[in-house]
Order: C-alpha cells, then structure tokens, then sequence
C-alpha cells in the first residue's frame, strides 16, 4: 500500500509556485513507519514519471492521463487523472494556515531550509516539516511525529528527455474493467 501512498502522497513533496516549471530528476525516498520505498522521479513541466522496483507511473497533466508500466510483461495500463489530486510541484500547502521557519540545516549535503507548515485537510489540522532548497524548492516532507515522509536525493535539476513521459512504443496497452473506480477511489490515480 505505501507505493499508492508514495505515489499519491508525493504530491506533498512537490508545491505551487516558483519551483512549478523546474525539470529534474532525482532518488525519492518515501518512508510509512518502517516500510521504505525507493524510487527514481523525473519531473517536467507538467508531466512526472517515477520507477519502482516492479512499476513505473506516467502522469500527465497536460493530458489529463496517467500510465502504468510494467516492465517486466512490456504491457501498460491507462486510467484518467483527476488533476486535483495529481501531484504538482509546489512550495504552499492547499490550506496553509501557519508556516514557522526552524532554521537552516544540510538535506543531502545541500543546505535547505526547514519549516513547521500547519495546513486543513479534510477539516483537519494537520502539521509537517519541510525543508526548501534556495528557498523554493521543496526537498523533503515529514509528518511531524515521523510517521512518514518523502525526501528527494541526489538532485539533478535540468531538461529531461521528452521520451521518459510517454510508454514505450513495444509496449501493448491493456484495460482491467472496474479498475478505473477502484483507482479513484485512490485519489484520483
């Protein structure tokens, strides 16, 4: 469950604003109490693609799509997006409330800013740490009991290729009926 939860959860990772147009690439680690996955992200404008151990995830929200790949059987997997909950670069919380800067500290040998961001979700007061690199781009996510968290390492901003975001021509698409409303009921995904 937690590779849905990384892929859904993410998004709180990434935030609006100056950081939205960034294109990187970079390791996300994402921890739900003692289970980590790891995974590669690539992050263009408006499309991200993350590998996993056994799958890789396409969205793109310039199509209102998201593909599900799975390497190993060369099939994929496509489902619509709701863009609400799609994962979005961002540096403000949807219903941020308060933002405490805690001082400067080292994320992956990078310095970055930390923050306690306090946001409703859900009618809902909810708290995290964040930590922002050159003050806009949002680095690393935890809950502030440590419950979970997302954190990028090993960061390389710059173009990627415009073939990671679309499957791969040898692949054969595939539909499961009925997936599309378990996967909303997901999130979106």
């Amino acid at each position: 469950m937690l590779v849905v939860g990384a892929m859904v959860g993410f998004g709180a990772l990434l935030a609006a604003g100056g950081a939205e147009a960034q294109e990187f690439s970079a390791e996300m680690v994402s921890r739900e109490g003692k289970e980590i996955v790891n995974a590669k992200i690539y992050v263009a404008k408006d499309k991200v693609r993350m590998e996993m151990p056994e799958s890789v995830m396409i969205i793109r929200r310039d199509k209102d799509l998201s593909w599900m790949l799975m390497p190993a059987d060369k099939m994929y997997m496509e489902q619509p997006v709701n863009m609400s909950s799609a994962p979005k670069v961002v540096k403000e919380f949807d219903g941020e409330i308060e933002r405490v800067a805690m001082g400067t500290v080292a994320v992956d040998g990078a310095p970055a800013e930390k923050f306690q961001v306090t946001y409703m979700e859900k009618k809902k007061k909810v708290s995290v740490y964040q930590w922002l690199r050159a003050g806009q781009f949002p680095v690393k996510v935890e809950a502030v009991d440590g419950s979970w968290g997302f954190e990028y390492k090993n960061l390389e901003t710059g173009p990627q290729p415009a073939d990671l975001f679309e499957p791969p021509a040898d692949y054969q698409k595939f539909a499961m009926p009925g997936l599309g409303d378990m996967m909303k009921g997901l999130g979106g995904f």
